[in-house]
């Protein structure tokens, strides 16, 4: 005969179990092509470079983010050999990669509050300095500046980049958003993957560096676990 404490404890494990089920489900992010519009707080010189296609991500069937890619991201010319760390060298230093609108209160890569709304997404490199050893492997990032505040297509050099990013948090650091290798990107695109040994998940999205195709991961959820 089982014991009352030994149904007690059957019990309990059941609900734990139970709930983490239901928490995993609530994070289950999916990823789909769409043709949202481009919000009109971009400036009409960016819009025009955006590509109108767009990819809608949901969390748990209900609407996450939609993110919108550059048309043709200016290419690198010198990205044959990327420094250690680097997987993004197609990409220049500054310059917009495309748009995200977040339709939800989220968190970037450093555990910072992101509120819902439109912004910018510009590519920039994770500095090689003891402030921020450990926060990640890989060196790329996009960070987000507000679209209504950040108007011009042109690549903005890191200080300015920073000082419009800092907008798009109340911490007083920039929003920065890692990107990762796709070796392990989902044959459909755009798709999403978990990671459960570091709690992230990444959305996979076809993009163009110049007129060459290319893959992009984004972690979208998680962050690092050296803020």
């Amino acid at each position: 005969m089982i014991s009352r404490s030994a149904h007690y404890v059957i019990a309990l494990g059941i609900v734990t179990a139970l709930c983490l089920a239901s928490a995993a489900s609530a994070q289950d992010f999916k990823a789909a092509t769409t043709a949202v519009p481009v919000p009109p707080e971009i400036s009409s010189a960016i819009r025009g470079v955006l590509s109108p296609v767009s990819g809608s991500v949901t969390s748990g069937g209900n609407p996450y983010c939609e993110i919108w890619m550059r048309t043709s991201i200016p290419a690198n010319a010198s990205a044959g050999n990327p420094p250690l760390g680097v997987n993004y060298g197609q990409f220049v230093d500054g310059e917009i990669v495309g748009a995200i609108h977040f339709d939800v209160d989220t968190k970037d890569f450093r555990n910072q509050p992101v509120k819902p709304g439109t912004y910018l997404m510009r590519y920039g490199l994770q500095p090689v300095d003891g402030n921020h050893q450990g926060v990640s492997d890989f060196r790329d990032f996009l960070l987000l500046t507000p679209a209504a505040q950040d108007t011009t297509t042109a690549n903005l050099s890191d200080n300015d980049m920073y000082a419009l990013s800092r907008k798009a948090t109340t911490s007083g650091h920039p929003s920065i958003w890692s990107l990762v290798p796709t070796d392990s990107a989902p044959t459909l695109l755009p798709g999403t993957k978990q990671d459960t040994n570091e709690d992230l998940w990444t959305v996979y999205f076809k993009a163009a560096a110049g007129s060459s195709p290319l893959t992009v991961g984004l972690v979208i959820s998680g962050h690092a676990a050296t803020p």
